[in-house]
């Protein structure tokens, strides 16, 4: 059982609750989405990519000796071997973390996977997207993501928590400033004077290295 990946690298975790903590990624190649503000566009064709084994994918892992594993894309949930992907890891003991787009049904993951759920606010221009069934599928331990470009994206969060009442899934609810788009200190005043529940999420990969590194 094979899978098509783009590039594996061991780096800092530059998002999600685990920000700082070294994490080795897997990204799949392949999108459905086009978003506006997409910094890893050299992964959505399909067709790019190199064919690797699952054994291979969890040998690689298991040899970084990292404890947490992030499958990333692209969108990965496109590949429906990403699940025995995913079981095959948790059975090497490692915490496997899936960030995807919202668009395809997380159910598919076994459970214990922290599924990262991107809700693409309308600056994306893919907000109609999601899959709104997903929301009802949380489990306390996955994390829903906002990335944020201005105030319009912001107050749209914001309705999507209370509509959805996405806080009594889970209380991991991250913003995220879009780089170059809205500063981080617009996106805090504006948290700290709506009193959101979220958690301020800023992308440090992007600070530690340059915007535009790849495999980081």
């Amino acid at each position: 059982m094979k899978l098509k990946i783009v590039e594996t690298f061991t780096s800092i975790q530059g998002e999600s609750t685990h920000a700082g903590k070294i994490c080795y990624f897997i990204r799949l190649s392949g999108c459905n989405l086009n978003c506006s503000y997409c910094d890893t566009k050299y992964a959505r064709n399909p067709d790019l990519g190199t064919e690797m084994s699952i054994f291979k994918l969890v040998e690689l892992a298991k040899k970084e000796g990292v404890q947490i594993v992030e499958i990333t894309g692209g969108e990965p949930l496109l590949q429906h071997q990403v699940s025995s992907l995913c079981e095959k890891l948790q059975e090497a003991g490692l915490i496997v973390m899936v960030e995807t787009n919202g668009s395809q049904p997380i159910d598919i993951l076994p459970d214990g996977v922290i599924r990262i759920v991107d809700c693409k606010c309308p600056s994306s221009g893919e907000s109609d997207k999601m899959l709104i069934s997903n929301f009802d599928k949380l489990k306390p331990y996955d994390e829903v993501k906002f990335v944020i470009s201005d105030e319009k994206d912001f107050n749209y969060a914001m309705d999507k928590i209370s509509k959805y009442q996405i806080l009594k899934k889970t209380r991991n609810i991250l913003f995220s400033p879009v780089y170059g788009k809205i500063t981080p200190e617009t996106l805090a005043k504006l948290m700290i004077k709506n009193k959101s529940p979220a958690r301020l999420q800023l992308q440090i990969h992007k600070y530690i290295w340059k915007p535009e590194t790849k495999g980081v």
